[in-house]
């Protein structure tokens, strides 16, 4: 009964604010930035049916899914060096903390100037903000380890390879899939930078070209799309968070 209530609450939700989009772009001052939800709709179908959305969102998802893969094959491990060994966290951590504070999009143009103008320039940058995010979540969780279990695996015996693989992973790895769901947003919040390295096609470039023109209906519907798609990869790192950690108390969400 709770489930279906809180299904009714976000249905609830999203009625009310395409409602509310629809108030906002009647008035005058807000309607030439923020077309309705009918124009927008018709854009949609329109950008659909001549097959530029597919090649932009395809392009895209291309882009965040190699540059977030590479972030998170890169994070898991460094995050785990600096978590175990204290010489590896005191050379690693200063730099990953300088890397942090600068913003992805400074580093455009030193990415165009080394590697061009290719998609590898585009999943560079990616995966540059995606490693940062999950880096530091990652260690966080395996620092976070209760340090019972790990007294109590060395009173049964277990030498440090054991206690690494039996305990500190699996206790960490709850915080793994929470760097996840984060790395996942910090590839999307950086495709548009990415995608300023001379990109034809994306979703990023997508709007970043109707800007130009003041088609506000296609800048809209591309912010749309790329929140859709970032929400359904949310949700499917939650599906998975709660089948593998049923172990522990998962909070609805």
């Amino acid at each position: 009964m709770k489930k279906l209530s809180n299904k009714a609450l976000t249905l609830l939700s999203v009625v009310l604010g395409i409602a509310l989009w629809y108030v906002l772009s009647k008035v005058p001052a807000i309607g030439a930035i923020i077309n309705n939800p009918f124009n927008v709709a018709k854009t949609f179908f329109t950008e659909l049916e001549s097959g530029r959305l597919w090649t932009n969102i395809w392009a895209s998802l291309f882009r965040v899914i190699g540059g977030f893969s590479l972030g998170l094959l890169v994070a898991i491990p460094v995050a785990f060096l600096m978590a175990w060994y204290s010489i590896v966290r005191a050379v690693v951590d200063p730099w990953i903390q300088f890397f942090r504070t600068i913003p992805p999009i400074a580093l455009t143009p030193i990415v165009i100037v080394s590697q061009g103008v290719g998609e590898s320039a585009k999943i560079s940058i990616i995966f540059v903000a995606t490693f940062l995010v999950m880096v530091i979540s990652i260690f966080q969780g395996v620092r976070n380890v209760d340090s019972t279990l790990l007294r109590a695996a060395r009173v049964l015996g277990a030498k440090d390879k054991d206690i690494f693989f039996e305990v500190v992973v699996p206790a960490s790895f709850p915080y793994i899939l929470v760097g996840v769901r984060l790395g996942l947003a910090a590839a999307w919040t950086t495709l548009v930078a990415a995608e300023l390295t001379g990109a034809s096609k994306g979703l990023g470039n997508m709007i970043m070209e109707a800007s130009l023109y003041f088609r506000m209906d296609v800048v809209i519907l591309g912010v749309i799309v790329i929140g859709m798609i970032g929400l359904a990869m949310d949700k499917f790192v939650l599906f998975l968070e709660r089948r593998l950690t049923g172990w522990q108390e998962v909070r609805p969400s």
